[in-house]
């Protein structure tokens, strides 16, 4: 009975102590300033192409570090009873490498490209035993040979498994929308579907006396606990599918992913030369499924691009009198009071035909046509709150090329004009139709 209620004191010490060490230490406040930088961006984007918010950079935040937080909670669960465990230099050495490599792209801040670069760093190391023992430098590569790969791999599939999740359940939620270069050279629409989430970790520390815990894990692991700030995230880019559908196959193969890792990794940690595989899997299959996803797009034909008859929908502000009728983005607006569209001002203009009521005929996505009508009482503006896809002569589209840490840092919007061979006239002109589109 004493033995074990020193236990529970010795873990809920251990506890404290991490949790503390997680509020004095700057990993994960860098972390969430990060996401922060990165939502203001991405609303600094939306005002520049649509001319209005569709996302709130707070709100946002405070999503991703709520749901951060319990998923993190959720994988340090997972860890702690399969016995992963970790140093404090190992923490500074992933973090170090991580912030390397998101200064190439940001979807390498990753520990599946951390952690696998740190294992084929290791077994390079084993080939020079007797090098680099001496000096900070000794100390660093002292620190990776003794890395326990196989389970830091483990903890990488964990949180692909938990990346997985949140890209299902949160991902459509955070998409936004662009007016994209499309294969032809004409402006389409399509969707941004990137999102990071900040997960405070709770591992074990190595043991040097085997295991101390009161069960048997699977990695080894001791009674001690550190705490570990990660941020995992996916950066996905649509043109030929709606937000929830691009998520949902996102999240599938993130799922397939982190289970094949998953079994490397155990497998890895049984017999130690497939660590090597484990860790080159771990980016290879990464970037593959990136591979794979633009292969993909480039395969399906844009569905953000108006019809011949109607106006089609990009996207539906929240709380708008469009969403109250139950506008969905991919349907298309055939007639307003009567009128049949075949431009973005017509909407503008129908919309002000009746100032006391408003009747649509819509055309959702089965190819059905529904018909809606609301009020319009005194005071209201006539607009529904819709934005529309952009015409194909558009003035400005998104450049469609990977988020640099650097240009989240500088709030710029990766965003280009065209030009016209009517100059400044038909750029003014076209920015003119957008926002009337985005007002309707």
């Amino acid at each position: 009975m004493t033995n074990s209620l020193n236990v529970i004191q010795e873990w809920l010490g251990s506890l404290g102590t991490a949790f503390l060490h997680l509020l004095i230490q700057p990993y994960y406040y860098i972390a969430i300033i990060f996401i922060a930088l990165y939502y203001r961006r991405q609303v600094a984007l939306e005002r520049k192409l649509i001319h209005v918010k569709l996302h709130s950079w707070g709100q946002e935040t405070w999503r991703t570090v709520w749901s951060g937080l319990v998923m993190g909670l959720v994988v340090s669960i997972a860890a702690i009873l399969l016995g992963v465990s970790l140093s404090g230099t190992a923490v500074a050495c992933i973090w170090v490498v991580s912030v390397l490599l998101s200064l190439l792209r940001v979807r390498y801040l990753c520990f599946a490209y951390s952690i696998g670069l740190l294992g084929v760093i290791q077994f390079v190391l084993s080939f020079f035993p007797d090098a680099l023992h001496n000096g900070t430098v000794g100390n660093i590569t002292t620190a990776i040979r003794e890395m326990d790969i196989p389970a830091l791999l483990v903890l990488a599939a964990l949180l692909h498994m938990a990346e997985a999740l949140l890209a299902r359940w949160q991902g459509a939620k955070l998409a936004t929308p662009l007016f994209l270069k499309g294969k032809r050279g004409m402006v389409v629409g399509g969707y941004q579907l990137q999102a990071f989430w900040p997960l405070p970790l709770f591992l074990l520390i190595p043991s040097g006396a085997g295991t101390d815990l009161p069960w048997q894990p699977l990695l080894g692991g001791g009674l001690g606990i550190v705490s570990l700030p990660v941020i995992i995230g996916f950066s996905e880019m649509t043109q030929g599918m709606l937000p929830g559908r691009k998520a949902a196959r996102t999240s599938g193969r993130l799922l397939m992913y982190s289970i094949v890792l998953l079994g490397l990794s155990l497998l890895a940690a049984w017999w130690s030369p497939l660590t090597l595989l484990a860790a080159l899997a771990a980016m290879v299959l990464h970037e593959g499924l990136s591979w794979y996803s633009a292969l993909e797009e480039r395969s399906i034909s844009p569905i953000f691009v108006h019809p011949p008859r109607g106006r089609k929908v990009l996207a539906v502000l929240p709380g708008s009198p469009g969403q109250e009728l139950g506008i969905l983005p991919g349907e298309i607006l055939l007639k307003v009071n009567g009128v049949l569209l075949t431009d973005a001002a017509q909407l503008h203009e129908a919309l002000r035909m009746n100032p006391a009521f408003c009747k649509l005929e819509v055309q959702n996505r089965e190819g059905e046509s529904k018909y809606l009508q609301s009020p319009i009482y005194d005071g209201d503006h006539h607009q529904l709150g819709i934005i529309l896809v952009p015409e194909t002569d558009g003035a400005v589209t998104a450049e469609a090329k990977p988020s640099s840490i650097f240009s989240i840092i500088a709030m710029k919007t990766g965003t280009r004009s065209r030009n016209h061979p009517n100059g400044r006239l038909k750029r003014n002109k076209a920015a003119e139709t957008k926002k009337e589109s985005a007002e309707g």
